[in-house]
């Protein structure tokens, strides 16, 4: 494949796997009713950003940060529905959280404040409870 086809494509296979994980990732907030402010912050997005990237044919591109923080949440949403189901799953992230790695805390605040490391912790500890380790 000729350099300039082989960027053309990797550009569009990024696009596309963007526009992915932004609908998945609007899904997974849309049934945990997050707020649209929250939802930016956990996307590390602006408001209006976040407001453009939720619709189709949004033609901006996401970060490697951003990209692994909506990959973290998807599995983060599978882990909850594998291991609770529903409604513990739905409403698991925003309630107060006794667990070590939130303090009392409801877990999106800490995804919040403490970014993508936070996410991975997260994501983690959810497979380790379902894992049984």
């Amino acid at each position: 494949m000729e350099p300039l086809v082989e960027a053309v494509q990797k550009k569009h296979d990024a696009e596309r796997m963007a526009a992915v994980a932004l609908k998945a990732f609007g899904n997974v907030m849309t049934e945990w009713n997050v707020p649209l402010g929250e939802a930016a912050a956990l996307a590390d997005m602006s408001e209006s950003t976040w407001k453009r990237a939720r619709k189709p044919g949004f033609s901006g591109g996401l970060t490697k940060d951003q990209m692994l923080r909506l990959s973290a949440m998807i599995g983060i949403y599978k882990a909850l529905k594998l291991y609770f189901g529903d409604p513990i799953a739905t409403r698991w992230m925003t309630l107060p959280n006794s667990g070590p790695l939130f303090d009392g805390r409801p877990p999106i605040d800490t995804l919040i404040e403490e970014g993508l490391p936070q996410f991975l912790r997260v994501r983690n500890y959810l497979d380790a409870l379902r894992g049984g380790a």
